[in-house]
């Protein structure tokens, strides 16, 4: 007698069903199309804009220079040293992003991400070409090939293929002048850095905005599982007024006897959802906030005679006091509280002190290393010499005369290796290291004390700017 073969395990692995939006007019689909308009154009133009810095200082308003180690923004550079003007940035776009969470929830999620923009580009492209929701459907259903399937799929991969090139392209166009580049870019004289990353951000374009899409939000990006700490009970989020939507019912089950909430349960909050989730639901961590479920809900809550907000921008607190019937908080009360203020106040103190540090910054800059191996040097008629490497820089768009000098002690006596005087020509936005020499005569004070303080100061010849730097001369102690 056979044995039965055991029955294997259900899997547990279900494919993705892709989600086809539906198209929705509304105020917050009209924010989101200004918001995409506006933020690619900022990509892609900002690398093509020019900025007047001199002869001799690259003219692109924004720019990466890798090679020269420069940062340069309109009118600002930032130079290696300065790296905490980078930093301090980040730690605006943390708190802004962590302020906008408290307040409206993943607000940045739904409508400025670059997953979001990108996606929604991709959309309407594959709206224009193969149809509407429905239409879209029909073809992805579709289980055979034939030329107009084919045509249309073809048709829509050029184009997003295009899209991603556009996007990989105007990254590189950051790190290099652009023109220049965008010539050895068609010329393959471009270094081969650049045709990697174009080719790599292109492919992750064209995947994550074609075919990811909610998955990367859903599963690959972290702020989905971060964002509750930002938020709490008065916070702004898209939701659903059940307590007046329910019980729903479809238009056909509508009698006179049955009690009917206005959701006619007509599944266009469903349609147009991006993430492809119902927010009748309830929250919902896939959910970016976007609004567009609240568009539909209000169109069809106007075709059929019923109030608009059956979804609608929510706090809990006031589900809570709309299911008592009291009177909600004013949504400035939502936004000022505790918790945004503190995130607000943050953001701008910091932002004050970039700003202050920004303008309090020098055009010339030194740094100043003594040489420790030896510490000193007899000299042959016993004075005492002491090394120094000095570190100069000239943040102008010229080129300038630096002089050097000393203060501290009358003794002690100033040379630059390598030159007669003490001027230091400085090329325009470089810097320079330049070794001097501190020499204390035999038997003055620097030369038998241990140490001596004093302090070096670089002088502009020109506008007679001068910055200093303090140190110590190490003398032959009796």
């Amino acid at each position: 007698m056979s044995q039965s073969q055991p029955e294997s395990p259900p899997s547990l692995y279900a494919a993705r069903e892709p989600v086809f939006p539906k198209r929705v007019s509304g105020k917050f689909r009209n924010l989101k199309w200004v918001i995409m308009l506006v933020t690619l154009g900022i990509y892609y133009v900002i690398p093509w804009v020019r900025w007047d810095r001199g002869s001799e200082l690259p003219d692109q308003a924004v720019l990466v220079d890798m090679a020269g180690r420069r940062f340069y923004f309109f009118w600002i550079e930032i130079w290696p040293h300065e790296f905490y003007f980078v930093a301090g940035l980040l730690v605006m776009a943390g708190l802004g992003l962590f302020l906008f969470t408290s307040a409206l929830g993943r607000v940045w999620c739904g409508y400025a991400c670059p997953q979001t923009v990108w996606t929604d580009l991709f959309i309407l492209v594959e709206r224009w070409i193969e149809g509407d929701r429905n239409a879209r459907l029909r073809l992805h259903r579709q289980k055979k090939w034939d030329f107009r399937k084919a045509r249309l799929r073809v048709t829509k991969w050029i184009v997003w293929l295009l899209i991603a090139v556009g996007t990989g392209g105007a990254w590189v166009f950051y790190f290099a002048d652009a023109p220049t580049l965008l010539v050895d870019l068609f010329t393959l004289n471009a270094h081969p850095v650049a045709y990697s990353t174009v080719a790599i951000l292109t492919a992750t374009t064209f995947i994550f905005g074609g075919f990811a899409r909610e998955q990367i939000c859903i599963y690959a990006c972290p702020w989905p599982r971060i964002q509750a700490a930002m938020m709490d009970e008065d916070t702004l989020v898209v939701g659903y007024r059940d307590w007046r939507g329910e019980p729903r019912k479809h238009s056909k089950e509508i009698t006179e006897d049955t009690p009917q909430g206005d959701c006619i349960d007509c599944m266009a909050c469903v349609n147009v959802c991006p993430v492809g989730i119902d927010i009748r639901d309830g929250q919902q961590m896939e959910c970016i906030t976007c609004a567009l479920c609240i568009d539909a809900c209000d169109d069809i809550m106007e075709k059929v005679g019923k109030p608009r907000g059956l979804i609608d921008y929510m706090a809990l607190t006031d589900e809570v006091s709309e299911r008592e019937g009291k009177q909600v908080k004013p949504v400035w009360k939502h936004i000022l509280r505790p918790r945004t203020i503190l995130y607000t106040s943050l953001w701008s103190l910091v932002g004050i002190g970039l700003v202050f540090a920004l303008f309090i910054r020098a055009d010339i800059n030194m740094t100043v290393a003594p040489v420790r191996n030896p510490t000193y040097v007899v000299l042959s008629d016993g004075a005492i010499r002491n090394t120094y490497e000095i570190r100069l820089r000239n943040k102008l768009g010229e080129s300038r005369e630096f002089a050097l000098s000393t203060s501290g002690s009358d003794a002690l006596q100033l040379q630059l290796e390598g030159l007669s005087d003490n001027i230091v020509e400085m090329p325009a936005d470089a810097q320079k290291l330049q070794r001097v020499y501190l020499v204390a005569p035999a038997g003055s004070d620097p030369a038998s004390a241990e140490t001596t303080n004093v302090r070096l100061w670089v002088e502009d010849v020109e506008n007679g700017e001068r910055a200093s730097k303090d140190t110590v001369f190490n003398g032959k102690s009796n």
